[in-house]
């Protein structure tokens, strides 16, 4: 990913500007290009973006636009849209400067244009990260202004409505007032969950599970007016809700569980056999169970299972990951199997000794089986 900002393109970039720009010649982003060996993409876009800043201050000084050094960003950036070597990664920067200089200004007007701008870039590659500061400045009139979004023809505009304002949106800065509360969102999220396009849906089913987490009722809430609405195209509106409840479903949140049709029900199931009790990294757990229906009705299973992996003070927590839906009729069995990796990541470190596995179906923990894991 780091080298999605690279020398050439930074390079073109410059090349595109100056085109779009005439009179510019961006010397230090032509610079900045030549020193981007080892940095990260997040390094890599604040170094490019701060030489977009400087470069953009020097050609307005130079043009007597001192104090409007958004306004000749914006000019620029505007022109070279039309050029099809303006995409990819080195959007990011862009963006980024755009923002900055936009914050930075006396002009009230060129904050609501910089959110125009970034709606306008968005389609060359989101400007989902970029959106976050202007976000953070002006909440209430970002909102104003990103509602009207919901109802744009173009896709990619729509989804950064959804995508830009998701609480927990991956790699980006905090939005205070969005974790703040689950209901500043949702009005956007109720505009696009029936949207024509699964790439926005999608969008809207991952900031619903964001809200999820510190807003758990309001989000059952609007996920069962969804529901009791018409479905949305070929009846996504169902997929979308159960993706979005994914995170509710597997804290067994009551409200999240019966919206799914995962009620209360007479099961009987068979303590987890192991493969192997003792595993050594990188290797896999795998293990087996049964499940039958007990009750005289049908049932909906939402059956999950719970690994408790050993920390480093040596207490157990608990993880839990989706397995499988099953639906079993009075006295049904059935026989589920799985593997699990165990490897090390960046995302988690494994500690060697005593682990667990537990079965959970509709919220309810069943059963548990130990295993060692060496390192």
């Amino acid at each position: 990913m780091n080298e999605q900002i690279n020398r050439t393109n930074v390079g073109q970039l410059a090349a595109t500007l100056a085109a779009a720009g005439p009179g510019s010649v961006w010397p230090r982003l032509r610079e900045a290009s030549t020193g981007l060996d080892g940095l990260s993409l997040r390094a890599r876009t604040d170094k490019i973006a701060a030489a977009l800043e400087s470069d953009v201050r020097s050609y307005s000084a130079g043009t007597n636009m001192q104090g409007r050094e958004y306004t000749t960003a914006a000019r620029i950036f505007r022109a070279a849209l039309p050029h099809p070597e303006l995409t990819g990664w080195v959007l990011w920067p862009l963006s980024e400067a755009a923002v900055t200089l936009a914050l930075e200004s006396s002009n009230p007007g060129d904050f609501d244009d910089c959110l125009a701008l970034l709606g306008e870039l968005t389609h060359r590659l989101t400007s989902e990260f970029a959106i976050r500061r202007l976000l953070n400045a002006r909440p209430e009139r970002c909102l104003e202004l990103i509602q009207a979004w919901t109802a744009s023809p173009d896709e990619h505009v729509r989804r950064l409505a959804s995508e830009g304002t998701r609480p927990y949106l991956p790699w980006a800065i905090r939005v205070p007032a969005f974790t703040a509360s689950g209901h500043h969102t949702l009005p956007l999220l109720d505009a696009l969950y029936q949207d024509p396009s699964e790439y926005v849906r999608r969008s809207v089913a991952n900031h619903l599970n964001d809200l999820a987490r510190h807003a758990p009722d309001a989000v059952v809430e609007a996920a069962g007016r969804w529901l009791a609405s018409p479905g949305g195209p070929d009846g996504s509106t169902l997929r979308l809700v159960r993706h979005g409840l994914r995170t509710l479903i597997k804290k067994a949140h009551p409200g999240a569980l019966a919206l799914m049709g995962f009620t209360p029900a007479s099961v009987q199931l068979s303590t987890p056999r192991l493969e192997r009790g003792l595993l050594t990294m990188p290797d896999e757990l795998r293990f087996e169970f049964d499940i039958t229906n007990t009750g005289n009705t049908d049932v909906l299973l939402a059956v999950d299972y719970v690994v408790q992996y050993l920390k480093a003070n040596g207490t157990h927590s608990g993880k839990v990951f989706k397995l499988a839906a099953v639906a079993l009729t009075p006295g049904e069995t059935r026989r589920l199997t799985k593997r699990h990796s165990f490897r090390q990541m960046t995302t988690r470190v494994h500690h060697p000794g005593p682990h667990a596995v537990e079965i959970q179906v509709n919220g309810v923990r069943h059963g548990r089986a130990d295993f060692t894991l060496l390192g």
